[in-house]
């Protein structure tokens, strides 16, 4: 491989780690705690440093998904090359960095998908709207069912006749049962994807519907009767618990979705000269992740623990269990989903059953909204102009 090569690879390998640290110091390293530290439930940093090494096992172990769909389902008939991908992270990250410093909610996944698609269009790709649609669909449902999830929980939560020892457990139940049937790398044959229903199959010797029910059935009922025997011993302590570990998941969640935004466009490009395996890149940007929630994240997360401070611990776990829901959906499908727009809508959805439309600020909604379709047409429209630049620039064409 010649000198100047090798100069882009790094580069663009650079760009990547860059794009990790700033998903980890943005709001998927921030969110997932942000409602345990407003609770009083766990310290800042404690929580950056919790977020960090959940967010790196996430992505070893649930990234390929979104990764390659962000690798190679967003643009048809073109091969990105190395300069492309510098131009899509140094894009999507500097946006994102922006956002952090500024305050505005730039969205990711919605930067990391419009550089992505600007750049391949750039370069004479072909739209994959099939892709777009499926993206486009669960971009647009994110709000309505996380907010409507949100919106239902935190309805019952606080009724009498729906005491916390019975709701809570349930809803633990649910996400327990998901919890059990979502794949990780290395549960399935092989060491290949797997879910944990699949692998008790496995080893009782027998698969199908029956025995997925049956695991997952059990998982839920054990982690229903513990989550009820801690609730019912110390109530305040137990909605803690159940806010640390809803925390945990949703920060477990971030790293599986979010790598794929990072290492996703460095894939096909070091799949073309075999020097790194997938895990090894899915590794670093692991790592990249850690490094920013441990060293960017908590200033974010004790600025967003002020607003959570307000909701409370029954709220926060409206919030936190659809966010672990719609993220492990995305992940399944391989959409690159913004954490900025699950957990708002979370809040908004918590925030309207508890006090109404007065609890929601039409401004600040519309803002937010605005940032986010800011993010993908600025996104686009630079990734789509710089790469088009390079390409009259150079003698040669660059894809």
């Amino acid at each position: 491989m010649e000198l100047a090569a090798i100069a882009l690879f790094l580069v663009a390998g650079l760009a990547s780690l860059f794009m990790a640290w700033v998903i980890g110091a943005g709001s998927s390293g921030a969110t997932p705690f942000a409602p345990a530290v407003g609770a009083n439930a766990i310290p800042t940093m404690q929580a950056a440093f919790i977020v960090g090494l959940l967010g790196f096992a996430g992505a070893i172990t649930q990234g390929a998904n979104v990764s390659a769909t962000v690798g190679g389902g967003l643009i048809g008939g073109v091969e990105i090359p190395a300069v492309g991908v510098i131009v899509i992270l140094l894009v999507g990250a500097g946006l994102m960095a922006v956002g952090i410093r500024t305050g505005y909610p730039i969205a990711t996944a919605f930067t990391v998908t419009g550089a992505v698609v600007g750049v391949g269009l750039a370069i004479g790709g072909a739209p994959a709207w099939a892709t777009y649609q499926q993206i486009g669909a669960v971009w647009v449902l994110t709000p309505i069912v996380g907010g409507g999830i949100a919106y239902g929980i935190a309805s019952v939560l606080p009724r009498p006749d729906a005491p916390e020892t019975v709701t809570v457990p349930v809803l633990a139940a649910v996400v327990g049962v998901v919890l059990a049937n979502v794949e990780f790398a290395f549960l399935g044959p092989g060491g290949t994807m797997g879910s944990l229903t699949g692998a008790v199959g496995r080893q009782l010797g027998s698969g199908g519907v029956v025995t997925t029910a049956g695991v997952s059935v059990a998982v839920a009922v054990v982690i229903a009767a513990l989550v009820r025997w801690d609730i019912s011993r110390d109530e305040a302590g137990g909605l803690r618990h159940v806010l640390l570990v809803l925390g945990s998941l949703v920060a477990f969640s971030a790293g599986g979705s979010q790598v794929g935004l990072a290492v996703g466009p460095l894939l096909p490009l070091f799949a073309t000269v075999g020097a790194l395996s997938p895990a090894v890149i899915l590794a670093g940007g692991g790592i990249g992740i850690l490094a920013g929630s441990w060293l960017g994240a908590p200033r974010m997360i004790k600025s967003l623990a002020q607003d959570y401070s307000d909701l409370g611990p029954r709220r926060s776990i409206a919030a936190l269990v659809p966010a672990f829901l719609i993220a492990q959906v995305a992940v399944l499908l391989g959409v690159p989903v913004s954490f900025n727009e699950i957990i708002v809508s979370g809040i908004v959805g918590g925030g309207a059953a508890v006090g109404g439309g007065s609890a929601v600020d039409p401004r600040k909604l519309l803002v937010t909204v605005g940032a986010w379709a800011g993010s993908l047409g600025l996104s686009f429209v630079v990734g789509y102009g710089v790469m088009a630049g390079l390409q009259v620039a150079s003698s040669t064409p660059l894809a």
